[in-house]
Parts: structure tokens; C-alpha cells; sequence
């Protein structure tokens, strides 16, 4: 008879996001046990047998009782059995999240995976091998023992671990807690439920990060997803199904201001104007622009921060060109004249190295002057 899971990893729960302040940030926080209460629903929808959260349910062992609470509240729409595997950000120390939680008195369906040693049930149909960190870093391979553990005859095996498949991963990726690329095979297991890398992936025969429900950084990783599983038996194919569950949406965009005008930037955040609101943003500008046209980039700006859940940007790389137009629009004599004009000599020399805050000089006398002056 077949078994149906759902494969989830690196929840992250309390991650603190203190790069998004004010209340973008925390809704950000609470997305993600909203999301959480997503996964449960869709567990019982699909009547899985069990949802297996691969390592990093928490983002660390401080977070708050009250933030394992709200998360215990969440898993309620599903009664089925929820195998927790300790993870790096929240590895089974003596004093952990794991701990707190036992001594809250959760509900008999939650199982905390701190111990290398077989989780039976589903009357015989499988068994879950998990690969428990009991600290950030793990010299040994946590995942050895699944070789030689014994389990029913005609079970489904399924091993469950958090770490970096070795020589398989991205060269930027951090290589931690590795586990051989070969350890489904040489263990025998049906499927290897990994967490660790944020994204969607198969990495190996028979083994696959779920990556993250909810995306939480500026990466095209294939994260926001969730896999259902479901194998006929020991030596059957995995069948994946890859669910999207994130509800916030992150865009990293890069611009070029090839003509003088703001329109290059613009027209990149005119692309996500449908749903705005779930989108977090980053824009990075380049080029150069006019007075006029940088003034306008600031109210359009302003405006799309007001849209999207939050918006970034980076205008290192931008640089004011002052048009005529520009300085007739600050004064047409005097000393403001000469001054801006001055202003204008060092902002276009690279060999100066008063050129930034002479653009920034620049800027500000021209926002000044179309805000209308000193009050």
C-alpha cells in the first residue's frame, strides 16, 4: 500500500528580518506561522500519513515561548503525525526550542526526531530514519547509521536530514553538515527528505531538498514550495508533487539609465504592479540621470514603496548629469549660479574626489529649490 507524506524543511520560525523595519518586517514574522497553518491544511486535504519537516522548524533555540505556541496552534488543521528533525538554526541541545516545547505538553501526533533511531507506525508501511544535529556543527556524517538500521520487512524507508549533499550543491553554497551524495542508495531508502538548501531541488537519486514554504531572501532558488510525496513501496519510484505555498513574492531587479531619464527603473517596477502588496522588492539603478528626472525617480519611488510589501534600493551606481535646463531651473545669475556651476565642473570629473558629494551637493539644491526653498 503506498505512503503519502509531505516533505518541509526550514521554516525559520522568529526569523527576525532586520533588514525590513516597522511593521513590514513583523508581518513578514507572522507570515510564516501563517504559512505554516497553510501546510497543515493542505496535509489534511491530501490525507497524507505524516509531514515530515526536515531540520530549522525554528530559527534559533531563543525564540520566544509565545512564537512556539502560536506555531503548535498552527498545526491543528492537520491530526495526522508531524516529525520534527532538529536542524542547525535549532539543534537538539540540552537546553533547546525542543526542550521548551516537551515541557509544553504537545499533542501525541508531534514527534520531536532528536535521536538516530527508527520512527515506526503506518502499520508497517514505512519507516522514518532520522539524521538529528545536536550542535550548529556536526564533524561526523549524522547520516552513516542509516546503513545498518534494521527495520520491518517490506517497509518503505525513509531517511531525514539537514545538511549539504557533498560535491552536489551550487560552488556559493556553504558546505556544512555534509552528507554523501550516495547515502540513499547505500542505505536503501525510498527517499531522502533534506532540509538546509532554501530552494526546490533533487540533488541526488532518490534525494530532494523541499527548500523553504515561505521565501525569505532575494535568490532564484526555486523557494515557496512544499513536496507530497508518494511511493507503492520499497523499491518503487518516488512520485514528487511540488507545491507552491509562499505567499510573499521576492524580486531582485537591476536597471540601467541609458537615456537621461527615470523611465528605465520605472518601467522594471511597472512589471510587478499586479499584486503589489505581496511582493518585497529590490532595485538596483545605474547610469545617469538629470536633476529633473532624479527628482522624479524620488516621488515615483515613494510611491511604489507605499504599493509593495517593502521596497529596497540601491543608487550607488547612479549619478546626477546636470542638464542646462537643470541649472537654469536653480538660478539664472549671481553666486547660486557660479556655485552650481562649480558644483557641476567637479561632479563630472572622475580625478576629483569631491565628484559624489558634489552630485549630492547638486541633488539637494535642485530638491530644495523645487520643494520651494528654505521655510
Amino acid at each position: 500500500m503506498a505512503f503519502r507524506f509531505l516533505h518541509t524543511a526550514d521554516w525559520q520560525i522568529g526569523k527576525p528580518f532586520g533588514n525590513v523595519p516597522g511593521d513590514a518586517g513583523a508581518e513578514l514574522r507572522s507570515r510564516r506561522i501563517a504559512t505554516v497553518g497553510e501546510i497543515a491544511r493542505l496535509a489534511a486535504e491530501r490525507n497524507v500519513d505524516a509531514v515530515v519537516v526536515a531540520g530549522d522548524a525554528f530559527d534559533s533555540n531563543e525564540v520566544q515561548d509565545r512564537t512556539i505556541l502560536r506555531t503548535l496552534d498552527a498545526l491543528k488543521s492537520f491530526s495526522g503525525r508531524w516529525i520534527f528533525l532538529p536542524g542547525n538554526h535549532d539543534a537538539a541541545l540540552a537546553h533547546s526550542v525542543w526542550s521548551r516545547l516537551r515541557q509544553m505538553g504537545p499533542e501525541d501526533n508531534i514527534v520531536i526526531a532528536d535521536r538516530p533511531q527508527p520512527i515506526e507506525g503506518w502499520e508497517g508501511r514505512a519507516v522514518i530514519l532520522p539524521a538529528p544535529l545536536t550542535r550548529r556543527r556536526e564533524s561526523l556524517d549524522q547520516t552513516e547509521w542509516f546503513d545498518m538500521a534494521a527495520t520491518p520487512q517490506g517497509a518503505i524507508r525513509i531517511g531525514l536530514a539537514h545538511g549539504s549533499v557533498a560535491n552536489r550543491l551550487p560552488g556559493a553554497a556553504e558546505a556544512s553538515n555534509e552528507i554523501p551524495d550516495d547515502r540513499a542508495r547505500a542505505a536503501g531508502l525510498a527517499y531522502l527528505a533534506l532540509g538546509d538548501w532554501h530552494g526546490s531541488l533533487q540533488i541526488a537519486q532518490r534525494t530532494w531538498y523541499s527548500g523553504t514554504p515561505e521565501t525569505d531572501r532575494h535568490r532564484a532558488n526555486r523557494s515557496g514550495f512544499v513536496h507530497i510525496v508518494e511511493i507503492d513501496g520499497p523499491d518503487a519510484p518516488e512520485r514528487v508533487e511540488i507545491v507552491p505555498t509562499s505567499y510573499y513574492q521576492w524580486h531582485q531587479l537591476e536597471a540601467e539609465m541609458l537615456d537621461g531619464t527615470c523611465n528605465a527603473g520605472l518601467d522594471a517596477l511597472a512589471e510587478l504592479e499586479a499584486e503589489a502588496a505581496r511582493r518585497v522588492v529590490s532595485l538596483t539603478l545605474r547610469g545617469g540621470i538629470s536633476l529633473a528626472e532624479r527628482y522624479q525617480l524620488g516621488i515615483e519611488l515613494e510611491k511604489w514603496r507605499n504599493r509593495f510589501h517593502h521596497l529596497d534600493v540601491e543608487d550607488a551606481g547612479l549619478f546626477e548629469e546636470p542638464t542646462d535646463d537643470d541649472l537654469d531651473a536653480l538660478d539664472s545669475s549671481g553666486f547660486v549660479r557660479l556655485a552650481v556651476e562649480r558644483l557641476k565642473m567637479q561632479a563630472a570629473s572622475d580625478a576629483d574626489p569631491q565628484a559624489a558629494a558634489a552630485r549630492v551637493a547638486l541633488r539637494m539644491m535642485y530638491v530644495d529649490h523645487m520643494n520651494g526653498g528654505p521655510r
